[in-house]
């Protein structure tokens, strides 16, 4: 109970602070769903039974530069293996922010390929049609093998957001890759989706 007390009490400061449900959703690592139960249970108000989710904390990971690179190099070697098996190569690595953008930095480099930024917009409405953007100060798309990075794969809506993007903008979205996937699916959108974890429920 005291994990749960703890996501509550993160998700009130983060919304104190001016986060909305879906940045405070992204930096929990949880479903907006779930946001919205924490803060209705923070205020005591009536509690619905609990979503089906699962919390993920990589601060262990995230706050150390020498373990990010070790994870890349991980993450490295799950790209390579993959596109060996579609015979595909990667021009351009696409970092979702904020979470996805050091990982996609260092395996750029280490995939000798350039570094695109996914920024998101519209958070709180991504199934009304708001769109994120591809960021013009770092490398361009355009006709390119991408291999989209992420931090946690939890409903897939980002996901598909930006593979939405990359192919109105003549891209060819190859995998997607992540630290964790709590969907469990293997494919968004005919997309690969490759992870260093990959959670699944019994219940």
């Amino acid at each position: 109970m005291k994990d749960i007390e703890d996501l509550i009490q993160k998700a009130v400061e983060l919304q104190s602070n001016g986060l909305v449900t879906g940045q405070i959703a992204e930096e929990l690592n949880v479903s907006r769903e779930t946001v919205t139960w924490l803060l209705t249970r923070s205020k005591k108000e009536e509690i619905t039974p609990a979503p089906k989710d699962i919390s993920v904390d990589w601060n262990s990971i995230g706050k150390s530069a020498k373990r990010l690179y070790n994870i890349s190099l991980a993450l490295c070697d799950i790209v390579l293996e993959t596109l060996e098996k579609i015979n595909a190569e990667v021009d351009v690595v696409v970092g979702v922010a904020a979470n996805g953008i050091p990982l996609a930095s260092m395996m750029a480099y280490e995939l000798g390929a350039d570094l695109a930024i996914y920024h998101r917009k519209g958070q709180e409405t991504v199934s009304t049609g708001h769109k994120g953007t591809i960021s013009r100060n770092f490398g361009s798309v355009a006709g390119k093998n991408c291999v989209i990075v992420d931090d946690v794969i939890t409903t897939g809506s980002t996901s598909m957001e930006v593979i939405e993007q990359l192919r109105e903008m003549d891209a060819k979205p190859k995998l997607v890759v992540v630290l964790v996937d709590k969907k469990g699916v293997d494919t968004i959108y005919n997309v690969p989706i490759k992870s260093l974890v990959r959670v699944v429920r019994l219940d």
